[in-house]
């Protein structure tokens, strides 16, 4: 008789649908039981549903509740909760809001994460009550990337947005084994190696969305 293997459950809230995409990829990878959602309303609605051991919320999901404020809440319901804040924010301004509503929260800056598969990393150290504080900085990945040249920046902005390799050379009018040149390049240049642990595609995607945005605009 086959035996049902528990799963830690890890809410996702970020209204960026790439880096919401990112990170529940990562988490399911790591055998989490990954829920994604785009707000704080359809997170609790959701929350009901799941019984979550995780919530991993930007702070500022465009609209009301914050991510804050969705912690405060699902608190109140779970106090057993464990809660990581993802955000663009610096740590100070994070701090501000997050003040005397959510106790042993982690926080983790975007800008401060050089992969998905190190916030998932973070993750597991809050699950394991080691409270996370990773700042943001002037990471060697971030200067890599700064440094690469206009072509190279490109061609990385592409892949962000999710683009193939065979899509990327109809739209840049090259040929496939051309943009294969110029994607080995950017992944050398950028230092990530392709390992059982992250994928230098997913690397580059979430390095160039935390640097930059998303990745879409203007395509």
């Amino acid at each position: 008789m086959a035996v049902d293997t528990w799963r830690r459950r890890v809410l996702v809230v970020e209204d960026h649908a790439l880096m919401r995409s990112l990170v529940v990829d990562a988490f399911g990878q790591r055998g989490f039981e990954a829920t994604p959602s785009g707000s704080a309303a359809e997170a609790l609605r959701i929350a009901e549903q799941i019984d979550p051991d995780l919530l991993v919320t930007d702070i500022d999901l465009g609209q009301r509740p914050n991510g804050v404020e969705l912690a405060t809440i699902l608190r109140q319901r779970a106090p057993h909760i464990a809660v990581m804040f993802l955000s663009n924010l610096s740590r100070d301004a994070a701090a501000v809001q997050a003040r005397s509503t959510v106790s042993d929260a982690s926080f983790v800056n975007k800008a401060a994460v050089e992969s998905v598969d190190e916030l998932v990393d973070a993750a597991e150290a809050v699950l394991a009550d080691r409270p996370v504080r990773r700042e943001s900085g002037g990471s060697d990945a971030r200067s890599r990337l700064l440094g690469l040249t206009a072509a190279q920046l490109e061609t990385t902005r592409l892949l962000a947005a999710g683009l193939s390799n065979a899509e990327i050379a109809r739209r840049r009018n090259v040929t496939v084994r051309a943009v294969e040149k110029s994607v080995e390049r950017v992944f050398s240049a950028l230092g990530f190696a392709n390992t059982e642990r992250t994928a230098p595609r997913v690397a580059a995607a979430t390095l160039y969305t935390a640097t930059f945005g998303d990745p879409a605009t203007g395509l």
